[in-house]
């Protein structure tokens, strides 16, 4: 039996209507049951008398003079038993290196690495924390960057206190610094996204990606997994292809508690923003098979949910309230999830503007991964 051209045309809306459905099941699994694990995460707060092994801090640095001065004391200063700090300075051409001298000369837990430039050797940030890893004496090591600012003076105990339990990768949170205006807000509840992503599937068991300016491993476990030999090629990733490469669901922890968070600048301007996700979106392609598939499920539903939305509207408005109520139990679903989460990842006050920063944020990924997916990457920074 064939239909008529006027009869398939007719058939449209309701398609679109059942194309919104199956994508709000999508994102209602997603919400309840991938964020949802966070929501309800357990925060406990690490034990004061518990065993804590000496630990290498790693920070690479390139013309960081203002954020070393700004933030290098707050490391170095933290409340902790054995440490050190290791600053590998990369070809800085401003007072870093004059800097470091300084503070290491008041600082004798400061390690400084200075790289010299090469005419035939272009440096990655994978290549400067190798460095640094092998410069490091202890075992268990934590990674941040130098414009990056602890909460407390307990985020390293926070964030090595898994290591007491056996675990080899530790996954900590770090969001930036609240400013004024849509940018900062967009750049916040981007991170606060990932984050949710990232901790929740860790929560399951099966960990993906980590951030590089809160982010903890051992030594051995580096050199196990060969350090970033499998994808030495791609300027960036030293975080999340290393986490995607080495983690399993033993081996594994996060860290929530609001000493372990450690706070970085954001930027602000537009054009460094979108250079700076450009520069990530090349990572994404080394991930497991599983784990692209999952994020792009993710990202493509909630795309399509809104598309779908619009579509149903306009082509049959008479029924608009039905796409209508299925937006706001979307919505329903994501402040009920969202305001737990939200809390825990200290950005509450961005749940006023979820409607807005939710659209934004999905379209914004999908065309920045679109253009910049397969771009070549020129600098770490």
């Amino acid at each position: 039996m064939f239909f008529s051209t006027e009869a398939i045309y007719s058939y449209w809306p309701y398609a679109a209507y059942l194309s919104l459905g199956i994508f709000f099941c999508i994102q209602a699994y997603y919400i309840l049951f991938v964020y949802g694990k966070l929501a309800a995460h357990r925060i406990v707060e690490p034990s004061t008398d518990q065993h804590l092994p000496p630990v290498s801090v790693i920070i690479s640095a390139y013309n960081e003079q203002d954020n070393l001065t700004r933030f290098l004391p707050l490391i170095l200063e933290q409340d902790y038993p054995t440490f050190e700090v290791v600053v590998v300075n990369d070809c800085s051409d401003d007072e870093t290196q004059w800097l470091l001298r300084e503070m290491a000369s008041k600082y004798t837990h400061l390690k400084v690495v200075d790289i010299g430039e090469h005419i035939r050797l272009k440096h990655t940030k994978k290549f400067t924390l190798t460095i640094g890893i092998k410069a490091a004496k202890y075992e268990h090591l934590v990674f941040t960057d130098a414009d990056c600012e602890p909460a407390t003076p307990h985020w390293l105990r926070a964030m090595v206190a898994p290591f007491a339990e056996g675990k080899e990768i530790v996954l900590g949170y770090s969001p930036y610094f609240k400013h004024r205006g849509l940018l900062n807000k967009l750049i916040r509840f981007e991170t606060t996204h990932t984050a949710m992503s990232y901790l929740s599937y860790a929560l399951k068991g099966d960990a993906y990606m980590g951030v590089g300016r809160n982010l903890a491993y051992t030594k051995s476990l580096f050199y196990k997994g060969k350090g970033f030999n499998a994808h030495m090629h791609i300027k960036s990733g030293d975080d999340d292809l290393f986490v995607n490469q080495n983690s399993n669901r033993n081996n594994t922890a996060i860290v929530l508690a609001p000493d372990a968070h450690m706070y970085s600048v954001p930027k602000l301007t537009w054009k460094t923003y979108y250079k700076q996700k450009a520069r990530h979106a090349g990572a994404s392609v080394m991930y497991k098979s599983r784990h692209k598939w999952m994020l792009a499920v993710q990202l493509l539903s909630a795309i399509l949910f809104y598309i779908s939305l619009g579509v149903s509207i306009a082509l049959l408005p008479t029924l608009w309230y039905i796409p209508v109520t299925i937006y706001f139990l979307r919505l329903i679903a994501q402040y009920s999830i969202y305001s737990y989460a939200f809390r825990k990842l200290a950005v509450r006050d961005l749940l006023l503007w979820l409607p807005l920063l939710d659209l934004f944020f999905y379209f914004f990924i999908c065309l920045n991964g679109l253009f910049n997916r397969n771009r070549k990457q020129t600098s770490w920074k």
